[in-house]
């Protein structure tokens, strides 16, 4: 066991601040990771304020991060698909139980057993749960490791690790491709993910937003329509023309209105997180033959192919990078969407401390 630099919250009212966590010896089989790069999740936010209690309450003391980079720096004896100096990057899981049949299909993000990087359960010992990428360094199993392209800008690879799995998976599963018509909704740190991916895979990419203000920034990132959702009457030109529609919105709002956009055997599928009820009417699923779904994020494997993807077709998520000292500063511009359209911590900034 050894010890290691980073900010962690004590409480669901206490400021992220420095300190200094725990993290075992890399065993036979695991990999340890110099972090350079974290990104900053909404569900970061969500579990150091417990806002979540009701799904997966928060222990603390909390080391969030999810959307890992950094360098190897020592390998354990078994391991084979990585050696020191080698870049790689860590997702929302670094564990599973790798023998039920979501992890024989390569579903481990639907294993019953999974452990979250953060606030999941440490089997090892090392401490009372495990520990995000908030910190200097972390100690995974190699199945749980990722390659990263080496084209790509570190900063902007981070968030791709869950907002770009998040997104790039329910596009593949629902097959989105060239002749599809694909809606967006919302234009924040998924949706500027999903706009990017569903335009690489070359369908007709829709925006709806509720900010007219955005509309430029869409057509930035790859769209080729944008529709204010406010409007009832430009909805209603397109009412029933959309094959699948990617919700990424985690506030309340009317999930039927889009339902209606869609055509017969047209998909919307849920990746915005709200833990609230949704209101959803039969008819709007009933008439149109339509499917209502939800994802979340991907197993390791699909991890691996999308950022083998956007190494080919330089996809990285849009970013502004800061240094540890600001993200209780960025957690209140995350509240108010002030921020385009990810935050990524710049770790070398830990050292400081």
């Amino acid at each position: 066991m050894y010890q290691t630099r980073a900010y962690a919250a004590s409480s669901a009212t206490s400021p992220l601040a420095s300190t200094s966590i725990p993290r075992r010896d890399p065993t036979e089989q695991d990999v340890q990771i110099e972090i350079l790069y974290s990104g900053i999740c909404h569900s970061d936010l969500h579990m150091v304020r417990n806002e979540w209690q009701s799904v997966m309450p928060t222990v603390y003391p909390i080391v969030p991060g999810h959307e890992i980079v950094g360098r190897v720096t020592k390998v354990g004896s078994s391991v084979t698909r990585f050696k020191p100096g080698d870049l790689a990057a860590v997702g929302c899981l670094v564990d599973s139980d790798l023998s039920c049949p979501q992890c024989q299909a390569d579903l481990e993000n639907l294993c019953p057993n999974q452990v979250l990087t953060f606030n999941g359960p440490d089997h090892h010992g090392t401490a009372p749960v495990t520990y995000g990428g908030y910190s200097d360094s972390i100690v995974v199993k190699e199945h749980f490791a990722l390659h990263l392209p080496s084209n790509l800008d570190l900063s902007g690879t981070a968030p791709l690790l869950c907002a770009g799995i998040t997104t790039y998976s329910p596009l593949r599963r629902w097959g989105v491709t060239a002749g599809k018509k694909v809606g967006i909704v919302g234009l924040g740190g998924l949706g500027h993910m999903g706009v990017k991916f569903s335009h690489a895979f070359g369908a007709h990419t829709v925006v709806f937003t509720t900010s007219p203000h955005k509309k430029e920034d869409a057509l930035r990132l790859g769209a080729d329509e944008v529709i204010l959702s406010k409007d009832a009457a430009e909805m209603q030109k397109h009412a029933g023309t959309f094959d699948f529609i990617l919700d990424t919105v985690s506030a309340d709002h009317d999930v039927n209105m889009y339902l209606n956009m869609l055509t017969h055997d047209g998909t919307m599928t849920i990746v915005g997180a709200n833990e609230n009820p949704m209101q959803v009417s039969g008819f709007a699923l009933l008439m149109g033959r339509r499917n209502l779904a939800g994802s979340n994020i991907g197993g390791i494997a699909e991890t691996q192919e999308m950022l083998d993807y956007c190494g080919e077709k330089n996809i990285t998520a849009d970013v502004e990078v800061i240094p540890i000292q600001k993200a209780n500063e960025a957690y209140e511009r995350l509240l108010k969407s002030d921020v385009k359209y990810r935050f990524c911590i710049d770790m070398a900034s830990l050292k400081e401390e």
